[in-house]
Formats: structure tokens, sequence, C-alpha cells
């Protein structure tokens, strides 16, 4: 789409990233609908998209200017490392979604999702290339398909743009994205072939591979959201971006509560300090087993025949306060109840 040269900003002594328009491209979009729509791109303003510094023609060339980011792209880190740490991956997932949510809102649908097109600096991700997705949106689409030109990538385009759809909305980018958190969590992405064509028929005929037969540490709850992410169907995907967003920072939350289950417990509080919502619990326990001993044999031919022979019912309890720290109360609980019933038995 373009070629990018490294430059000099010699009035504020820094270096930049100048992308200069192939002409094919340049002649389908037009000097005044560029000027005109790359506006928008200058207006996206957030943390996690590579701000634009300046646009413009020149002899014919049509120009854009951005930061140049010190560091390296997502897809260098990919051939580097091939699979990232779970936690990891789903932050850059989160705030690239985040990122598309806010150019969404906007009316900017970026086509072009990629490892490539997510650069990385101090850990932190910022969405590059706005601007051509811009421009190709706003390009003439008889003289665009005259061109030859078409914008994504076969690994990572949606179905219904691989299949050259007219309809593509913020939901492409959610899949396009799915793409990439799977391949940060597997290594590729979840459809390759010998050429794009093949790649292509692949995502509207088959289904993703299951990433937990690959990778069983990952949560059951992040698998659903990226295949989700992953649907053929437009709207079987989430409905935005920040949907998905939302998605990955609640699997993230209860990925660590889980966790805080399997530790062993440990109570550090004193007692005195036990939170009101344990007590309720505690409580709750106790009414429950003196109701529940006192209960009719309802095995054999005494149905309704009260009998003298204990029972009791512990059911798991869960924890439905707001701290995720109590956890384990429910699950004292749960054996306290255990425990002192076999103990009266004895």
């Amino acid at each position: 789409m373009a070629t990018v040269y490294l430059a000099d900003d010699l009035k504020h002594e820094r270096k930049v990233a100048v992308k200069v328009l192939k002409p094919e491209l340049a002649a389908a979009v037009g000097a005044k609908r560029f000027l005109a729509e790359i506006k928008t791109t200058a207006n996206l303003q957030h943390p996690h998209i590579l701000p634009l510094f300046d646009s413009g023609e020149a002899d014919g060339f049509l120009f854009y200017v951005m930061p140049h980011v010190e560091g390296e792209s997502l897809r260098e880190r990919l051939d580097r490392e091939h699979e990232l740490p779970i936690d990891e991956a789903v932050r850059i997932a989160s705030d690239v979604a985040e990122a598309l949510d806010h150019a969404h809102r906007q009316g900017v649908i970026h086509r072009d999702i990629k490892p490539a097109n997510i650069l990385m600096r101090d850990g932190r991700p910022l969405v590059a290339d706005f601007g051509i997705a811009l421009v190709v949106g706003s390009a003439d689409g008889h003289r665009m398909t005259d061109t030859g030109l078409s914008i994504g990538t076969p690994a990572y385009m949606s179905p219904e743009q691989g299949l050259e759809n007219s309809r593509i909305d913020a939901r492409s980018d959610v899949y396009s994205l799915g793409c990439v958190l799977y391949e940060m969590l597997l290594g590729d992405p979840p459809f390759t072939g010998t050429n794009p064509l093949a790649i292509i028929v692949r995502k509207s005929t088959e289904a993703p591979s299951p990433l937990r037969s690959v990778r069983d540490t990952i949560p059951l709850g992040l698998e659903k959201a990226i295949l989700t992410a992953l649907a053929k169907v437009p709207a079987d995907r989430f409905a935005t971006a920040g949907d998905f967003a939302n998605s990955l920072v609640l699997v993230t939350t209860a990925a660590r509560t889980d966790l805080a289950r399997d530790e062993p417990m440990t109570i550090s509080r004193p007692r005195w300090a036990i939170p009101a919502a344990a007590v309720a619990i505690l409580a709750a326990v106790v009414s429950t087993v003196v109701v529940v001993g006192r209960m009719p044999d309802m095995v054999g031919p005494n149905v309704g025949v009260a009998t003298s022979t204990p029972h009791l019912a512990a059911l798991p309890f869960d924890n439905l306060s707001l701290d995720p720290a109590d956890a384990f109360y429910a699950d004292a609980c749960t054996t306290k109840s255990l425990f002192s019933s076999l103990g009266s038995k004895a």
C-alpha cells in the first residue's frame, strides 16, 4: 500500500516515519479526498493508537507522517518467542481491542489488524496503519478494483473480507484480533495454507482447533472468548471490540479467583476481623445442618417416618462478596460442616 521512510524532522529534531502511498492507490483515492479523510486519523487520540503528525501532497505523491517507534513489532517478537505468557497475551489483546473500539466509534475500520501492525513500546502495544485503512475505505470502489490492490492479510482477515464482501464492519476487526490472540498463545494463527486462496477457503469451511487441546493451561473462559471472536458469521461474534475487551478482563479476573481457590488455605486475619459476608455464610451452614439433621428417613418402606439417623447435605458454598480474597471462607464453611457432623456421629 505504501513505502515507509525513516526521516529527520528538522524542526523538532526527532526521527519520524514518512509513509508515501503507492501511485496506483493515490490515483484511486485522489489528493483532495485523501487530505480530507486523513483528518479523521489525526483525530484518533488513544494511548494505544500510533498518532499522526502530518500529511500532505508533494509532486503528486500523497504522504503522512507518524512517530518513529523505538522497539519492535509484535510480529518480530512472535518470530523470536513463538508463544507469549497467557497474562501478557491477554493484556496486549485487551489494549488493542480498546484502541479498535475507540476507532470504530469514530467510524474507522482498520481492515488489517495483524502482528506486524502492532508496535511494542515499553511493553505496551500501539496500533499502526489506521491511515492506510481510512484511505482504502474512502477510495472509489471501481478505481480501487482496477489497481489490483486489496487491503488485508489472508491469515488474519475475516471470512467476509476474504470473500471481498463490501459490507465490512467493526466485527471484521474483532475477528482479526482473535486471530492475533490465537497466535500469541499457540504460535500460529488459526488457519494456515500454501497460498492466500487456500487460507480463505479454510476460514469459510473449517472451525479453528480448540486452544486447550494444544495448551491446556489456557483458561476455559479465555478459549470460549477467542472462539467467539473467530465465529464465521459476524452476528455470532462480539458486537464490538469493546465487548471483546470486557470479556477478556472478566476471563482474567475469573482465572485469578480460581487460582486463589486452588491455593492452600491460610488465614492471616485475626478471628475478630472475619468479614460480615463470612459470618452470614457460617450462620447459613449452622441452620442448614440443624434442619437437614432432622429430615425424615426418605429411604426404604418407612418413607416420611422420622428416625434418629443423622443426615448431612454439605453443598459447596460460593463467595458472593465483592472481595475475591474471601473465597477461602466458602471452602472452610463446607469443610467445617462436614467434619462437625462426622465428629458428632462418632
